[in-house]
């Protein structure tokens, strides 16, 4: 009976310590996506202050905002100095991609839609990163 008991202990800790793993990674991938969401939102902000176009200024205002909420996200998963040092590296290696051009099309292209959905329900992407990382 006691090694019965042991036995169930041991499988249930192992289980435990399995689920946490992917856990962990799960919540890695979300945290990434969630700090190139910030670097585009932060890029598109810029861009659009740039234009110094007061119509534009709401749209320039609402990517601000998301990009804070796509930090703040990521600053459940990880240290603010980290984010912060992850949204710098993610925004030059965006920039770097746009090959000189002014246009954002190309990154609008790849996160627009992709972060307006993350940011809807963040949740549902965490349920969908943990069943992709089992």
């Amino acid at each position: 009976m006691l090694t019965q008991v042991k036995t169930l202990v041991l499988g249930g800790l192992v289980f435990s310590a399995s689920t946490a793993a992917w856990a962990g990674e799960a919540e890695k991938a979300l945290s990434e996506e969630l700090i190139e969401c910030a670097a585009y939102y932060q890029i598109s902000s810029e861009a659009i202050a740039a234009m110094n176009a007061p119509q534009m200024q709401a749209v320039g205002e609402r990517l601000k905002n998301s990009k804070v909420e796509a930090e703040n996200l990521a600053k459940k998963y990880n240290s603010e100095a980290e984010v912060t040092q992850a949204v710098a590296d993610a925004k030059t290696r965006q920039i770097k991609s746009l090959g000189g051009s002014s246009s954002l099309g190309a990154l609008m292209g790849q996160y627009k839609e992709q972060c307006k959905t993350l940011l809807a329900d963040p949740q549902k992407r965490l349920d969908y990163w943990t069943m992709a990382t089992m």
